[in-house]
């Protein structure tokens, strides 16, 4: 099954793991991966018993922090569609992009401004990670 991890504490070593409305707790005993767990992991785990007895990394993860998003095309849409935050969804900031929105609507504008100067930080290699800590490429 593919699940999502909703928390994870490194002092007892056990963390939640979130399938569909259901909660299943694992022990770091039963982790097959290099890297660490930690909450909003994408992960694949069994069950035995109602009990998780192997669970692992999946997806993006599993490549080591391999940059997967575009400078120039999260620079691009900084630059022409920042006002709604556009290029913050691209790179996984949801949060952020919603306030730009709130911002360009509140402001009568003032959104388009900052959008436009992220792009112009993100061409510049200034802003370059994504929402998931990878950098852009």
């Amino acid at each position: 099954m593919i699940g999502h991890i909703e928390s994870y504490s490194q002092d007892i070593q056990t963390g939640i793991i979130k399938y569909g409305k259901q909660f299943y707790e694992f022990h770091i005993d039963v982790w097959q991966s290099d890297e660490k767990p930690k909450a909003g992991d994408d992960v694949e785990f069994h069950l035995e018993n109602d009990s998780v007895y192997k669970a692992s990394l999946i997806g993006d993860y599993v490549k080591g922090m391999q940059p997967v998003k575009s400078r120039k095309i999260a620079g691009i849409l900084g630059l022409l569609l920042g006002a709604i935050g556009l290029h913050r969804i691209y790179l996984g900031f949801y949060w952020t992009a919603l306030m730009q929105i709130v911002v360009t609507v509140l402001s009568g504008g003032f959104g388009v401004l900052w959008g436009f100067i992220e792009g112009v930080l993100i061409l510049g290699a200034y802003f370059d990670k994504d929402a998931k800590g990878r950098r852009l490429k």
